[in-house]
């Protein structure tokens, strides 16, 4: 065929330069359209204003609405869950984290933790008590991993559970746990005789408590607690029953961060857009800022590391939706990606001057967020680590 019988492209479109969305069929589209759509009408309107004030109102109704949309343990089989792909997960959080990353986080501790970690290793009772309510957004969950002194070396937690004939009795602290004090039941990991095992806390418990964190720079549209377990004494059908050791916890972690790898990005493409539409608005000099040779740079390296990230995302999703991610692949996105999308967020805060800095503009809260988005569910270093290890062979955790 010869070029000039070639079908013509179409024209450019600036926001998707590299035309990831040929990649998606329609389906995907309408469920990331559907998400996108909600956020735009249900948070962005209000989040600057949540942000400021720290809070996140109407948590329940929200998290009922999601369930509508079917986004709470979306790649989920069963159950009252959607089903759906990796993708469609994947694309969800990215236009969630777009609005804000505590309104991800909600639906990733929902899903990606406190419903995996059940479906994954809960007794059919288990499952069919926990899992249509949460599917629904009726049940808010929580996953209490991470403690007081203990976060990136999990296998040190000191909450432990103890057998009391056929009850278990569990005691410990748990830290920085998104959705903790609305949650209905919580997915708490312990110390036992046999290993680290999960259980199954409803919140209504005697002796569990989960007072909120305040003073928070980040994340602060996003419920965040201590959960306090005083002699928690539990059945005997509370424990999950299908996994013994760390390979329960890590394996519900890299399940989260794999939404994550998404989500980056739209805190990312939040910023850039907003970075774009400034520059070519804002006038220095006689002239608007975006025609100047060094905005633009800034603008193309901005564009170029976004559509890698969402490309990488892409990537393992259909890597999951094969059945062949693995968890280092996971670590190589969250570590990327995450990085990424913070030097995106400066760098839009540098074109937008003294303006980045105004809650006018979703750029500095997204910048804020995203210091907790990259230290949650494994830091830098612990993902470099992880890397390290699959180039090498050798082990520098210890």
């Amino acid at each position: 065929m010869s070029p000039s019988a070639r079908t013509p492209l179409p024209p450019l479109d600036p926001a998707d330069l590299l035309g990831i969305d040929d990649l998606l069929d329609p389906e995907d589209l309408a469920i990331r359209d559907t998400v996108r759509g909600w956020a735009a009408d249900r948070v962005l309107p209000h989040i600057a204003d949540w942000y400021e004030k720290g809070e996140l109102p109407g948590i329940r109704e929200l998290a009922r609405e999601l369930g509508s949309l079917g986004a709470l343990g979306m790649s989920l089989e069963g159950y009252g869950c959607a089903g759906a792909s990796a993708v469609q997960y994947g694309l969800a959080c990215l236009e969630l984290e777009a609005a804000d990353s505590g309104i991800r986080s909600l639906v990733s501790v929902q899903g990606s933790l406190a419903m995996y970690a059940v479906h994954r290793f809960g007794s059919e009772e288990q499952k069919r008590r926990w899992l249509p309510g949460m599917a629904a957004g009726e049940i808010i969950g929580c996953f209490g991993l991470t403690e007081p002194d203990h976060g990136s070396d999990p296998a040190s937690m000191r909450t432990y559970a103890k057998r009391d004939g056929t009850d278990w009795v569990l005691s410990g602290r748990k830290m920085w746990i998104t959705n903790g004090s609305v949650a209905g039941v919580a997915v708490v990991w312990a110390q036992t005789e046999e290993g680290i095992r999960g259980f199954v806390v409803p919140t209504d418990t005697a002796g569990f408590s989960a007072p909120e964190i305040k003073h928070k720079w980040s994340l602060r549209a996003s419920v965040t607690s201590e959960l306090v377990l005083d002699e928690v004494r539990l059945p005997a059908d509370a424990v999950l029953p299908e996994v013994v050791g760390l390979k329960g916890p890590l394996s519900c972690l890299s399940h989260a961060r794999y939404g994550i790898v998404w989500g980056a990005m739209g805190a990312a493409r939040s910023s850039f857009e907003a970075a774009v539409e400034y520059a070519k608005t804002r006038e220095q000099f006689g002239r608007p800022i975006g025609g100047f040779q060094l905005t633009q740079a800034k603008l193309a390296d901005m564009a170029v590391e976004l559509h890698k990230g969402i490309l990488l995302a892409h990537h393992l999703g259909r890597r999951l939706d094969a059945g062949r991610l693995r968890p280092e692949q996971v670590s190589f996105g969250k570590l990327n990606n995450v990085r990424e999308a913070i030097e995106i967020c400066r760098t839009s805060r540098t074109i937008l001057g003294a303006n980045g800095i105004s809650l006018e503009y979703p750029v500095m809260r997204h910048a804020t967020n995203l210091e907790s988005v990259l230290t949650y569910e494994g830091t830098v270093e612990m993902h470099q680590l992880v890397l390290g290890k699959a180039l090498t062979g050798l082990d520098a955790f210890r």
